[in-house]
């Protein structure tokens, strides 16, 4: 399939910088009747849905994933994206060819010198595609602590942020914003930025009306912000992510289907963990592994039959995802909605809700 029919001119004063405050005063646009578009308010999420609806969220937590680092006078930026072990991760770099195997990155910060760090990792292999394989010098149960200290929020890049020794370092409350309320497990380089919407009061007034929440974890990595550098699909690599499936949350989803009740997805990141851990019967499974799953129109699924999601990249894997859910022309026409009434777009922009038309 041709990656530039998912192609759409977007107003770059509509990418959002930083999220409304409060989370749930972001716009939502409600796809969720097959043949209308409604313009609301996320706060309005209760009123969409039904008693005995079951919402499934991503309770994966961002870790600190960005790093800035020198190796002698060359400045390089790191951003981790998939553990190989307990010490190495596998990580984008800019500037990478400043680097070679063997080489000693030191960490820095605005108040850390890289010359005073106490922080560092060895390059210990390039592989194209792939990014750097780097080893942290520190002990393992002490890479958590590095990662706080020295780390800041591996935003994506269309986000800009100031380095540090620019003054401004971190003057945004990121560490704060590009997390979800309810986010528990370390492991994401990446937010399930659907979730982000989702304030307390809105959870509490799910759980009166009778919506039902189940958690699953993926960890978000990195390559989903990838660009699609192929012209068709069939070439292009998607990245593995590491989920995780409780017995539990599988038998309350096979228990609600059974019963007529609709599965709504909380983000792309748990539609793809579930359609992994589904068969072909439409039974979901427990789950505990590595998932590089590309869904593509054509696509017909098994679990979801709603999905909150943000506004997503051109020609990206995501928008593609959204148009498998509910149609590419669909989701075209939606977005030039969207764009004509100023929604805000991408990781800290505003919501829709779609309904699944292509289901098993």
């Amino acid at each position: 399939m041709r990656v530039d029919i998912f192609d759409f001119e977007l107003d770059k004063s509509l990418i959002a910088k930083e999220p409304v405050n409060p989370r749930d005063t972001s716009k939502l646009l409600d796809l969720s009747e097959e043949d209308a578009i409604h313009d609301r308010h996320f706060y309005d999420l209760p009123s969409i849905l039904k008693k005995g609806d079951v919402l499934v969220f991503n309770d994966t937590k961002v870790i600190p994933a960005r790093l800035y680092g020198a190796r002698g006078e060359a400045l390089v930026e790191v951003t981790l994206y998939h553990p190989q072990d307990g010490k190495s991760w596998w990580s984008f770099i800019k500037n990478s060819k400043r680097l070679k195997v063997g080489d000693e990155v030191r960490f820095y910060t605005d108040e850390i010198s890289a010359q005073n760090s106490d922080f560092s990792a060895i390059v210990l292999e390039k592989n194209g595609e792939d990014g750097v394989l780097l080893e942290f010098t520190c002990d393992v149960d002490k890479l958590g602590h590095y990662l706080e200290k020295y780390g800041s929020m591996p935003l994506p890049p269309y986000i800009k942020r100031d380095k540090p020794g620019q003054g401004l370092w971190n003057k945004y409350n990121d560490k704060e914003n590009y997390q979800t309320v309810y986010a528990k497990y370390d492991g994401a380089v990446a937010a399930p930025t659907a979730g982000l919407h989702f304030t307390q009061k809105v959870l509490d007034e799910l759980d009166k009306k009778g919506i039902q929440k189940v958690f699953l974890t993926l960890h978000v990595g990195a390559g989903t912000f990838l660009p699609v550098k192929v012209e068709d699909t069939d070439n292009h690599k998607m990245h593995a992510e590491y989920g995780i499936i409780s017995q539990n949350t599988a038998d309350i989803i096979n228990r609600a289907k059974q019963e007529g009740r609709r599965i709504i997805a909380v983000g792309t990141t748990s539609v793809r963990l579930l359609e992994s851990a589904a068969d072909e019967h439409g039974v979901l499974h427990p789950f505990t592994g590595e998932t590089d799953i590309f869904i593509t129109p054509g696509y017909k699924f098994r679990i979801i039959d709603m999905i909150i999601t943000n506004f997503h990249l051109p020609k990206s894997t995501l928008f593609m995802l959204i148009c498998a859910i509910a149609g590419t022309d669909r989701m075209k026409k939606a977005y030039q909605h969207a764009m004509e009434h100023k929604y805000r777009f991408y990781s800290y922009g505003d919501s829709s809700i779609l309904k699944c038309v292509n289901k098993i």
